[in-house]
């Protein structure tokens, strides 16, 4: 049967148990048209460690590398990154309607939990089309946006660590 292409199509007629097969697959989900759904992915550092976030439309879950948040031990870590979430009315609305999905890496525990709530609060700014929560988030604590820019100076020679020199024994 010829086409308009000049290509030939064959038609070929499915068997019954081939035909059940096609029918019992599940349904092939359409990706989204841009702009129907709003994903942000932002970055946060804090001497080593790195937390990356990605936040979407959901039903509130914040997860750090694959767990939930509110299962954090220490408590004063897990209230250390759900900080920018807990901090007012506006912020904590905002956060019921977000999935939030972490993850850090390097650095020790107390570094990644600061990573961590970096990341969550710009991906809650950025994901707001307002300025009032990034305006609330610096006046409480500027650190929530901005990096903390200090890194370890590393170790010179002639001496233990990066300023100690080695002490003269005179014996």
């Amino acid at each position: 049967m010829p086409t308009e292409a000049g290509t030939q199509v064959m038609v070929e007629a499915q068997s019954a148990p081939k035909a059940e097969q096609e029918a019992q697959k599940k349904p092939v989900r359409k990706k989204a048209k841009r702009g129907e759904r709003k994903i942000v992915v932002t970055k946060s550092k804090r001497k080593e460690a790195v937390a990356r976030a990605t936040a979407r439309l959901g039903g509130g879950i914040i997860r750090i590398n694959g767990r939930n948040a509110g299962t954090l031990e220490p408590a004063e870590l897990r209230a250390r990154v759900l900080e920018p979430v807990n901090l007012s009315d506006i912020t904590s609305d905002l956060a019921a309607k977000l999935d939030v999905d972490v993850n850090v890496s390097g650095g020790g525990a107390v570094s990644q939990a600061q990573a961590a709530r970096g990341a969550i609060a710009r991906a809650m700014v950025a994901f707001s089309d307002t300025d009032t929560i990034r305006k609330e988030y610096l006046r409480y604590d500027r650190a929530l946006l901005v990096d903390d820019p200090r890194r370890v100076e590393p170790k010179k020679f002639k001496g233990p660590k990066a300023r100690a020199r080695f002490q003269k024994s005179y014996r």
